[in-house]
């Protein structure tokens, strides 16, 4: 294929996908998130606990405090909840960040019309652009709100999922222009509307009991005590000190946290080659690193696999080669690590969590989250648990407003 006709596919295909959001937004919109009072799925029959499962279930009981994360998960899985982003620990382990409105107005707001412009902001113009998310020319409350989770089933992820064909988190002009072609059945140069209805049909529940990797409640007690979904821990919490670790890097030298400390903030993002969510996002997470990697440290600390084939097994990661065991040394899991690198195509420096998993326990990292830290070494923004919480456009707003803080010309408060 030469050069102009792949220019020319991919913008047919853009073409083609803006007419489909259209199509599919208030669709979408409307079922992308499960009621607030969403009730206990139906259970098969066969869905009785096993053994192992049903002894675990009773110790995990007995050390859970009542109120904690992990023992609402708990009592959502054994109620056989969907655990979607409105049940178990995704309904109350939610992002926290230092820079909610009342903040950032009444530091920047300096005329108090509940806007920010160019001028009040006094930053660089493209740091401006991105906390004025709407595009409007000022920044508002509406720009800081977070309403969709990460996995809310837009028209621009429904695309995307299928497109990256890799499942790399970057699509390529030869991918866009593999779904052309495939759209283009009848190599008349085109696609039609409903064509792209066919494709791309408004998302529904329909199939999903009966998928062949839908997890049993054993399958998710006995995942839940190997913290493989989600550590047991809640992490560290907005403004408390960052826990301190030393870690080895793919890079050659370990490396320990309070060292890195400094000027320039840090972001940790946590995360392992058999969560989808986190492979889907690694475009977004490498263009952050190239865009601000001059002006804050950047690290992956890799964790405990979400999905391994023995455990949580995923047919979506069979489907594209990435079908692996839960890792059992520190070499084995450096191994992967050294894989989901290359695979990702990221340059972030990865570090390696030990088979203990002792950072990923404390900063509750499983399957994957964001941190950022600021100059004292201080939490300045947790998003929330992965995979719903775990928004890297998000970690970028606070990541700019520290920025912003952090500049010797920051505007003093109003007040």
């Amino acid at each position: 294929m030469t050069k102009h006709r792949s220019a020319t596919l991919s913008w047919a295909v853009w073409l083609s996908l803006f007419a489909l959001a259209v199509y599919t937004d208030a669709a979408d919109r409307a079922q992308s998130d499960p009621p607030a009072d969403n009730p206990p799925a139906s259970l098969p029959p066969e869905d009785e606990l096993t053994a192992e499962a049903d002894a675990v279930l009773t110790a995990l009981r007995a050390a859970l405090p009542a109120d904690s994360e992990a023992r609402v998960m708990l009592e959502d899985i054994v109620q056989g909840r969907r655990l979607g982003p409105n049940d178990g620990w995704f309904r109350v382990a939610v992002s926290q960040t230092r820079f909610d409105w009342p903040t950032v107005a009444g530091r920047y707001d300096t005329n108090a019309d509940v806007r920010i412009d160019a001028n009040e902001f006094g930053g660089p113009p493209e740091d401006f652009r991105k906390l004025d998310r709407d595009g409007d020319g000022a920044i508002t409350q509406q720009d800081l709100a977070w309403n969709d989770h990460a996995l809310a089933q837009v028209p621009g992820a429904l695309v995307f999922r299928q497109a990256d064909r890799d499942g790399n988190g970057k699509l390529t002009s030869d991918e866009w222009a593999r779904v052309f072609q495939e759209l283009d059945r009848d190599g008349v140069g085109y696609v039609t509307q409903d064509d792209l209805r066919q494709r791309f049909p408004a998302p529904t529940d329909s199939g999903s009991a009966n998928r062949p990797d839908r997890p049993s409640r054993s399958t998710l007690i006995l995942g839940l005590a190997r913290q493989e979904i989600g550590s047991l821990q809640a992490g560290p919490g907005l403004n408390d000190p960052a826990p301190d670790f030393t870690l080895a890097s793919l890079a050659g030298p370990t490396v320990t946290l309070s060292q890195e400390v400094g000027a320039r903030p840090i972001v940790l993002v946590f995360g392992n080659f058999t969560c989808g969510p986190f492979r889907s996002h690694a475009g977004d997470l490498e263009r952050l690193y190239r865009r601000y990697g001059d002006r804050a440290k950047f690290f992956v600390v890799y964790v405990r696999e979400a999905h391994p084939s023995d455990g949580w097994w995923m047919l979506q990661n069979q489907s594209i080669g990435i079908d692996l065991t839960q890792p059992t040394s520190d070499q084995q899991r450096c191994d992967v690590a050294g894989r989901c690198q290359s695979h990702l195509q990221l340059t972030v420096p990865f570090l390696v969590d030990t088979v203990a998993d002792a950072v990923g326990a404390v900063y509750s990292g499983m399957p994957d989250r964001l941190y950022l830290i600021d100059s004292q070494g201080r939490v300045a923004f947790k998003s929330g648990r992965g995979p719903f919480g775990f928004r890297t456009a998000e970690l970028e707003q606070a990541l700019v407003w520290l920025l912003a803080e952090q500049r010797s010309d920051a505007r003093p408060s109003a007040n």
